[in-house]
């Protein structure tokens, strides 16, 4: 299978680069990717060594969002489906999100789904000028997982999410600063010196700091959104007790992914 998250650990100054590397596919989450994003960020705790992190995708992409081939072989069961949701994907996310490690995200072109889920588990996000932003699996016919929407509606902003979700809209670089999920926006040819330059600023700095820094931030960012984290029994009683997976073999669902892989529009 395709695609990887690969890790380069700690350099002499403290800084471990992690990439998104799924050729072909704008680094597109393959179901190994996820785990492999656990694994990474698992490993990026327990190194003594690590003083910050910077994320990328290898190429002209960030991350353009799930890899949408292999779907059809789980979406349509809703088991199968809470199990890729709950497990995989949040497995890897909420392993960025324990991470006391601060974490930077280089971001250029496309930073689509699942991109714009991982890039709002960084601390600090600079993109390109280029790069583009949104979540239009509307399009194919099914809604973002409840804790994954909690977790970019915290980062985004209500209204931004709102307009990813419901309307499918894609937003400029410009536009996603001025909403505060940027740091900064450069040109293409000085991202990953910017990059660079501020992972390294925060390596210079006190390491057991960031890491209690972290920690607390995480503890009020818990108060503040607990559905991200309280796990699935928890959404179960905020969504009124309605399985939120229960989509899974909806005429909709399937006829949203089947179009995408036929490449015709889908009539919902």
């Amino acid at each position: 299978m395709p695609g990887s998250v690969l890790l380069r650990e700690a350099d002499d100054a403290g800084i471990a680069r992690v990439t998104l590397a799924n050729e072909g596919r704008l680094n597109a989450m393959t179901r190994a990717m996820w785990r492999e994003l656990r694994s990474v960020f698992e490993s990026i705790q327990r190194d003594p060594d690590a003083r910050c992190v910077v994320v990328e995708g290898e190429g002209a992409a960030f991350c353009a969002g799930g890899d949408i081939s292999e779907y059809p072989a789980f979406r349509f069961d809703a088991a199968q489906l809470r199990a890729f949701h709950e497990e995989e994907v949040w497995g890897g996310l909420s392993a960025m999100l324990a991470c006391d490690v601060p974490i930077v995200a280089a971001i250029r072109g496309a930073c689509m789904g699942a991109g714009v889920e991982i890039a709002s588990c960084c601390d600090i996000r600079i993109a390109q000028e280029g790069a583009r932003f949104g979540a239009p699996i509307a399009r194919l016919g099914f809604p973002m997982a409840p804790r994954e929407a909690a977790l970019v509606a915290s980062s985004v902003g209500d209204a931004t999410a709102r307009q990813m979700l419901l309307a499918a809209a894609v937003l400029d670089a410009p536009q996603m600063a001025q909403r505060g999920f940027l740091a900064a926006v450069v040109q293409a040819d000085a991202l990953a010196q910017q990059a660079h330059e501020t992972a390294l600023r925060i390596a210079r700095l006190a390491p057991q700091a960031a890491r209690l820094n972290k920690r607390t931030l995480r503890k009020l960012h818990q108060s503040n959104a607990a559905i991200a984290q309280d796990g699935y029994a928890q959404e179960a009683t905020v969504f009124d007790n309605h399985d939120p997976y229960a989509y899974a073999s909806s005429r909709e669902h399937r006829e949203g992914i089947e179009a995408f892989l036929a490449k015709r529009t889908p009539e919902f």
